[in-house]
């Protein structure tokens, strides 16, 4: 009798070993397989079983979670969600995740092993910490500012802080609210077709992923590629330019909106955004200068996260000379975001050097408690230091008294470039207004702000469309609220002959 109990007994042993490696070989091995099957629904809901943490602008926070009772318990919300959207994105329990929501989600959702001070135990327990905040870097001022001046028109504003690369505004309207995509009901999915067949897409974020001919505002990175080059020495000399420019080897000519363009100075043609003489200063730097200039300020750069990704802004590098001729002028196949031109518009401010743009400033426990903080992003010399300095002299002049006039700021100095893009078949589309500037208050040691603004359906007739009509005052109003300065009302005075120039 006692060998068969030994027997019994051993054959127990043995299935409780078996029992007990099969265990381990489902919670192990095969538990990814289990967690990502979609008849699963535990992972989802232990994900909204607790509030996610926040997105904060300042010391507020602007995203917040309700309380639904349901199975998914939890639901985003979001305060001013439209004005945000751009930067936060939306967190759907029926769609996933974008933006700031998608790319700080570890922190936010509670999953991030730099929240648990014991993350060897929560992976044993799966019991995830309490979701963290992520600080942004954006000034609250230049958001509301951006928004406001865009009135809900197609467009975006972006805004950089020189020094530091600090996103201090990311604006594209129209806009959503990001709160209509939270939940998991039929209200839901019905926002989620009416916004996806919106034909003014409210969802596409034109900041950072649409990219534009930049027009005339590129014509910042051909004048730093002629005067680091050595093309022009001197902003006052006569540059050799006809006018109409003849495209190289073609019998196309090239004009511009107005007189007095021919053989004009660098200064003279930057100020009144002389078509011609960039064309052909761009052929005469020619296409290895023009791009490794263009790729020193950002362009075909397929990398750039501030942190999700941004898309690449594009300049050709394989053109003959009438191909980079438009290309020099910001047409052709140049396209660029509004980030990417804010970049330029900051490289010329801090003296030639390039912040490389970031959104979040530190990521934090649900306490407070930072548990990661940006630091200062790498930084990059894109072009001489007396070379940003002229620039920084020729773009003061535009606002002072040439086509951007309407973005001067008293008790500031303001340097701006204004550029009107042409687009479509036979440029038959409406042009893009443009606007790119920086500014430094008068009490300041340095630019605080670099701005690009575009705005898509200008509201005129196409004929007065223009940079300094339509975007540099958004511009404007953008730089005040970063500097502190009140708007007192004030317009410089038109050159005499600005009446005669197009929309440049």
């Amino acid at each position: 009798m006692t060998r068969y109990i030994r027997h019994a007994s051993a054959f127990c042993a043995l299935l409780l070993v078996a029992l007990l490696v099969n265990a381990a070989r489902v919670q192990l091995v095969q538990s990814g397989s289990y967690d990502r099957n979609p008849a699963n629904r535990r992972p989802a809901i232990a994900r909204y079983h607790q509030p996610r943490g926040d997105i904060l602008v300042g010391a507020e926070p602007v995203t917040g979670s309700t309380d639904t009772g349901e199975q998914l318990r939890y639901e985003r919300t979001y305060r001013d969600g439209p004005l945000y959207a751009p930067v936060t994105g939306y967190a759907s329990q029926m769609y996933g995740t974008t933006f700031l929501e998608h790319a700080e989600d570890g922190v936010l959702s509670g999953t991030d092993p730099m929240l648990s001070p014991f993350p060897v135990w929560n992976d044993v327990t799966r019991k995830p910490s309490p979701g963290g905040d992520v600080v942004t870097t954006l000034n609250r001022g230049a958001q509301a500012a951006a928004y406001q001046g865009l009135h809900g028109r197609r467009g975006a504003v972006a805004a950089i802080e020189p020094t530091t690369g600090r996103i201090l505004a990311l604006v594209s309207t129209p806009s959503y609210d990001p709160a209509e995509l939270s939940g998991n009901s039929e209200a839901t999915a019905s926002a989620w077709a009416r916004l996806n067949h919106d034909p003014e897409k409210p969802m596409l974020n034109r900041a950072v992923r649409q990219t534009y001919p930049p027009g005339s505002t590129f014509k910042v990175v051909t004048a730093a590629a002629a005067l680091d080059s050595g093309t022009v020495m001197d902003l006052d000399e006569p540059t050799d330019s006809p006018d109409p420019y003849r495209l190289p080897g073609t019998t196309t000519r090239l004009t511009n909106e107005g007189d007095g363009c021919a053989d004009a100075s660098l200064r003279k043609a930057f100020e009144w955004s002389c078509n011609t003489v960039f064309a052909k200063l761009g052929v005469d730097v020619g296409v290895a200068d023009m791009s490794a200039t263009a790729e020193g300020f950002g362009f075909n750069d397929t990398r750039l996260s501030v942190p999700f990704a941004v898309s690449p802004s594009t300049f050709d590098t394989h053109v003959d000379k009438a191909q980079l001729a438009l290309s020099s002028i910001g047409q052709y196949n140049t396209r660029a975001t509004p980030l990417q031109m804010a970049m330029v518009a900051a490289a010329v401010a801090n003296d030639g050097r390039l912040r490389s743009p970031y959104l979040v400033e530190r990521t934090t426990r649900r306490g407070g408690e930072t548990i990661a903080g940006s630091g200062l992003r790498p930084e990059r010399q894109v072009m001489r230091p007396s070379t940003a300095m002229r620039l920084r002299e020729l773009m003061t002049g535009v606002v002072q008294e040439g086509t951007g006039t309407n973005a001067a700021i008293p008790g500031a100095v303001v340097g701006g470039k204004t550029g009107t893009a042409q687009h479509g078949i036979g440029n038959s589309g409406v042009p893009y207004a443009w606007f790119v500037s920086w500014a430094q208050a008068d009490d300041d040691p340095a630019p605080k702000v670099a701005v690009a603004v575009v705005v898509e359906d200008a509201s005129a007739d196409r004929g007065e469309i223009s940079g300094g009509g339509d975007a540099a005052p958004i511009a404007k109003d953008v730089m005040r609220a970063v500097l502190g300065l009140r708007d007192e009302g004030y317009r410089k005075p038109q050159g005499p002959n600005q009446h005669r120039r197009g929309p440049h």
